[in-house]
């Protein structure tokens, strides 16, 4: 089993949740966060096994409420609703289509926060909600969107960089001659 691609993937999920955390730079420019976790829960869900979403969906959604006003545990379920049933229809998903990476990525950032707010309604929280909500709804859609082909082209990177590529061997050696016609 390849363990590259989990770590970076894990790697990749910690440094996201920490870098929204830390530089709040895009936060205070659209008055939004984008979130990077529906994204890598795509490119989880369509690239590896169940092992690494649930992994990436308890990881990720710990991290990520760690450090943000939610209760902690609130994202896990969200997180690992989209990559079950990605990773469950995944054979039927044109994975290296662009498109596909896009439309995928904008249902995982629509979705992961219509059901976070749904959980927690469902727990009895009184979240902030009004027509700033929709604007952020959008924004973390779009953002999830347009980040979603170059999460896919950046770990592609990183597998051709760091990882095992078999090598094709050809029965034809150039050295070796061969002759045709009556001996």
């Amino acid at each position: 089993m390849n363990l590259l691609q989990p770590i970076l993937i894990l790697a990749a999920a910690f440094l996201a949740v920490f870098g929204e955390a830390m530089f709040p730079i895009l936060r205070h420019w659209l008055g939004a966060q984008v979130d990077l976790l529906p994204v890598l829960m795509v490119y989880a869900a369509l690239n590896t096994d169940l092992i690494t979403v649930s992994l990436l969906a308890v990881l990720g959604g710990l991290w990520f409420d760690a450090l943000s006003a939610n209760p902690l545990g609130a994202s896990i379920l969200p997180l690992y609703a989209v990559g079950f049933l990605i990773c469950v229809r995944r054979d039927l998903i044109l994975r290296e289509l662009s498109f596909a990476q896009l439309v995928l990525g904008t249902v995982a950032s629509a979705v992961v926060p219509v059901l976070s707010l749904l959980l927690l309604l469902t727990a009895g929280k009184q979240p902030l909600l009004g027509w700033s909500s929709f604007w952020q709804w959008m924004v973390m859609t779009a953002g999830g969107a347009a980040a979603t082909p170059l999460v896919f082209a950046l770990f592609d990177w990183c597998n051709r960089a760091l990882g095992y590529q078999p090598r094709t061997e050809i029965s034809f050696r150039p050295d070796r001659e061969i002759r045709r016609g009556r001996l």
